[in-house]
């Protein structure tokens, strides 16, 4: 069970609908106030958004929480976000970032409008709000960030390659931050979760749809924003009644011939050989450069 939050104030962009809605719901469950972020592309009757409705749920339940309808990817809404949890409620010590599009296109097909708008709201936008997050968080000597990305970024995945390629840059951005906020107290993880949302929901295998509830990854976040929680720079699949989690590794370390070249066969025998060595996960990559050198000297 997630340790309790009261006291915390949190940021979840993404946060009127899917994963992000559960995010925002579980983490006002535990006792921390929330700034809901949506853009606000859908209204009801009453002009009122995804966001304001999840506000809504919370506050019936005895929470806190605000509203906030801007597009991650303006950086005014960076600053908004941060603007209203200090002159909310005074600080700021979680911050989840789960607003992303999709956008299928096949790779021969992705327009550059496509490719930007899909790398704008993903990378930039998870950007944006973290790194105005991290200052307040390391000036303040705490915090617990999460970045949500996808197995997509680990793996690839046909028919959504600028929304894999802006996971795999999430997954990056994620263990970067993380080596650079440890210092100041400030952790930082990345969730790959898999959940039926409305983002999913038309190309996930009914025989799981389910059984990937969103509000079962939830729990997930609450853990790696535990103030107590030492986790960091950790990349967690996670989905229904299981998780994984996932690194980036390399290989043992095998020298090359002693030729001026090099043919196709010869390097596939090279890989496999490496492959079938030690691996090695580093914590960055100034860590994985030293290790090789070292290896080769």
């Amino acid at each position: 069970m997630s340790e309790r939050l009261d006291g915390q104030v949190a940021i979840v962009t993404g946060g009127g609908k899917g994963l992000g809605r559960t995010f925002a719901l579980h983490l006002a469950s535990l006792g921390a106030a929330v700034v809901v972020n949506n853009r606000h592309r859908v209204v009801d009757a009453d002009g009122r958004s995804a966001s304001d409705h999840v506000v809504d749920e919370i506050v019936a339940a005895g929470g806190r929480a605000v509203a906030d309808h801007g597009d991650v990817s303006d950086p005014a809404t960076s600053e908004a976000l941060v603007a209203a949890a200090l002159d909310t409620w005074g600080r700021l010590d979680i911050c989840v970032t789960s607003a992303a599009v999709s956008a299928p296109q096949m790779f021969h097909s992705t327009t550059a409008e496509n490719f930007a708008q899909v790398m704008a709201i993903n990378v930039t936008g998870t950007a944006l709000v973290a790194g105005a997050a991290m200052r307040v968080m390391r000036a303040a000597g705490h915090g617990r960030i999460v970045m949500v990305a996808s197995t997509a970024g680990l793996h690839g995945e046909p028919t959504v390659s600028a929304y894999a390629a802006s996971k795999g840059a999430v997954i990056a951005l994620g263990r970067t931050a993380a080596a650079e906020g440890a210092r100041r107290g400030v952790l930082t993880n990345v969730l790959l979760p898999y959940a039926t949302t409305q983002m999913t929901e038309q190309n996930m295998d009914p025989r799981f749809a389910a059984s990937m509830r969103a509000e079962l990854v939830a729990p997930v976040v609450g853990a790696l924003v535990d103030p107590a929680s030492t986790l960091n720079g950790q990349v967690v699949v996670a989905a229904g009644a299981g998780l994984r989690v996932a690194d980036a590794v390399e290989g043992g370390t095998v020298l090359l011939p002693d030729s001026p070249t090099l043919t196709g066969a010869q390097l596939a025998e090279l890989l496999g050989r490496s492959r079938s060595g030690p691996f090695h996960t580093y914590e960055h990559a100034q860590e994985a450069f030293q290790d090789f050198a070292a290896e080769l000297a």
